[in-house]
């Protein structure tokens, strides 16, 4: 199955370019090196460049199973295929146990079906979540930069008129929360970072980048696929 699909979205070019995660040739190194020369080119050019790097909260086990059947619908899964991937997400039972060291006894919940997510850990599941957030960088990417590895999601902005700056980030940063909330997943602000890259040492820019009165952390570092940058990239 993972062959089969993998096959389907390389032969009809499916997969977003700014989606760095299992495509054919590409590692996390493409994806940083990517990011990081866009910020230099953009230093470079004397422009105002900033990043918002997302943390999705607890992304592959948000996934609505209706929503995703109908995007694998939408990009010509159908018929006994999208059948068999129907049956491959429902279905599906957990429960909880906890081991009672005193006792030596286990305490066990009663089972509950699942009705999101991928199965983390198998073939199939990256790359189901990989065509659920497959169409998010179409809707941002006329005025910004998505650069995304899995759920690991940056998002770069540069303008030359640092009041035009300011507003695309804000206008960016609602539609991407929009889509979000479309498809049952959200923000972890708490650890959703923006960083303002500058030549200038000791220079501070604070925008107040939210959402429904929650904003996100204004940061002089931030980590992209375990490398840690600085603002002035230094």
């Amino acid at each position: 199955m993972q062959r089969r699909i993998l096959k389907h979205v390389t032969k009809y070019n499916i997969l977003s370019t700014e989606q760095y995660g299992l495509r054919v040739g590409l590692r996390t190194d493409n994806a940083t090196y990517k990011l990081i020369t866009e910020i230099l080119n953009a230093m470079n050019n004397k422009l105002q460049v900033g990043g918002i790097f997302c943390d999705l909260e607890k992304a592959f086990d948000c996934v609505n199973h209706d929503i995703l059947l109908s995007k694998l619908k939408f990009y010509g899964i159908s018929d006994k295929d999208l059948q068999t991937y129907q049956s491959y997400l429902g279905d599906r039972y957990c429960r909880t146990a906890i081991y009672n060291d005193s006792e030596n006894s286990n305490k066990v919940s009663n089972w509950a079906k699942v009705r999101h997510g991928v199965p983390q850990g198998s073939v199939l599941g990256s790359l189901l979540f990989l065509l659920y957030i497959n169409d998010l960088p179409k809707i941002i990417n006329t005025t910004s930069a998505p650069i995304i590895f899995a759920d690991d999601t940056s998002i770069l902005f540069t303008r030359s008129n640092p009041i035009d700056f300011n507003k695309n980030i804000y206008t960016v940063f609602i539609t991407l929360n929009k889509w979000l909330t479309a498809n049952q997943l959200s923000l972890n602000f708490n650890k959703t970072k923006y960083v303002h890259f500058t030549t200038k040492r000791n220079m501070s820019v604070n925008l107040k980048i939210g959402f429904n009165n929650n904003f996100i952390t204004n940061s002089s570092y931030t980590k992209f696929l375990g490398v840690t940058m600085n603002n002035t990239l230094s």
